[in-house]
């Protein structure tokens, strides 16, 4: 049987062998909690900072104490959603973000709307741009925060981040960025970007799971989601989980080291796979931007065919992908980023999310463009909405 070809690295991603090598003492001969004051607890507090500072490294905070560590993504946006929002109040209750964020963050902005918050969307063009005329239209000086994702994890698009922070922080607002799809696979500058709060995930960039991050830039003025003893410079109370910030701030360091070089390597197979299915695939369409995209995602929809029928086929020809957001999948309803892009739900029912790794091979790419058009034209065959020129 042919080896297993996993192109579904935008849900879930293996763990680094060497992240695993190094959190692995703190599963046996190391440990004690970081706030105790005995020599454990201060070896502890040592890992937990070192992993801290790789991860202000990785993003280019002011200061380490910038990086809040968190459970996960989800985690870190509602603290810093909700946090940010319930603190500025006095100013106003006015909050922005695109139509495209993920589930976590519009199910939080749900959430601040039900608690006197009102909240503004935003179309995208085509590709997935934010229509930078519609946030200076909507921004106002009520406005205290605008969200918007750094790049969205079904169609790769990369937001112009720096333009976005510029025209919200002409009217004193604060500006946070999922940057979960992002991190660790393209520079994301937090200084330069003009990012004042920003959700981190270590699982997204091969570290493991039941850790994230929280950037809060100093200054930023936020209440805590989680109470009790104060860790996490009283951001986000509990005992640190200090096994999993070393695997962060391991992970964390060696995306920064190899990040260019991954990134220029799957861009390639990426690249060679989507050139290969949009020429021999009739009626396939790219999703997203053709250039400012992430260089691991392709997302391309199929006319006439239902996209979870290639996903079960494909799996049985040991090919490992997705529809789109592994987050929203529990919805039998077309992909929102897509229906916001302008496509229609009954093409984009027809996508599939191919996204490559860091252990994606130069023949995974083959595989997947060898079998799809037989498996497409298959299913067109049976489609009753198929015309006869295509099936």
């Amino acid at each position: 049987m042919s080896e297993v070809v996993y192109l579904d690295y935008a849900s879930s991603s293996r763990v680094d062998p060497r992240v695993a090598e190094a959190m692995l003492p703190y599963f046996k001969e190391l440990y004690g909690n970081p706030s105790s004051p005995h020599a454990l607890g201060t070896r502890m507090k040592g890992a937990l900072e070192e992993s801290r500072a790789k991860v202000a490294w990785l993003i280019n905070a002011e200061k380490p104490s910038e990086v809040i560590f968190t459970s996960g993504a989800t985690e870190s946006t509602n603290m810093l959603l909700r946090g940010a929002a319930f603190r500025s109040r006095e100013k106003g209750n006015h909050i922005v973000a695109s139509k495209i964020e993920h589930i976590s963050v519009l199910n939080t902005l749900k959430y601040l709307s039900k608690s006197g918050f009102e909240v503004t969307y935003l179309p995208v063009d085509s590709t997935g741009i934010l229509d930078l005329e519609a946030l200076k239209a909507s921004v106002t000086d009520k406005t205290v925060l605008v969200t918007v994702g750094y790049a969205n994890n079904e169609v790769g698009t990369i937001q112009p981040v720096k333009e976005i922070a510029e025209i919200v922080h002409s009217k004193r607002a604060l500006f946070h960025s999922d940057a979960t799809p992002a991190v660790g696979k393209i520079p994301v500058d937090a200084q330069k970007d003009g990012i004042d709060i920003m959700t981190i995930s270590s699982w997204d960039m091969y570290g493991p799971y039941g850790i994230g991050a929280a950037y809060v830039k100093k200054g930023s003025r936020m209440e805590p989601l989680i109470l009790g003893g104060g860790q996490e410079f009283g951001m986000r109370s509990g005992t640190e989980n200090v096994a999993g910030a070393v695997g962060m701030g391991k992970a964390s360091e060696l995306a920064k080291l190899e990040m260019a070089g991954d990134a220029e390597r799957i861009a390639a197979i990426r690249d060679k796979m989507v050139s290969r299915i949009l020429s021999e695939v009739p009626y396939s369409f790219l999703n997203g931007h053709p250039t400012k995209r992430l260089p691991n995602n392709a997302s391309i929809r199929f006319n006439y065919v239902e996209g979870e029928s290639m996903v079960l086929t494909l799996d049985m020809e040991g090919i490992i992908v997705s529809s789109g957001s592994a987050c929203s999948s529990k919805t039998l309803e077309p992909s929102h980023v897509l229906i916001a892009m302008g496509i229609p739900h009954v093409e984009a029912q027809g996508s599939l999310l191919m996204a490559l790794g860091r252990f994606s091979k130069p023949d995974d790419g083959d595989r997947v463009a060898d079998v799809l058009p037989r498996i497409v034209k298959g299913l067109r065959q049976m489609s009753p909405i198929a015309p006869p020129e295509v099936r």
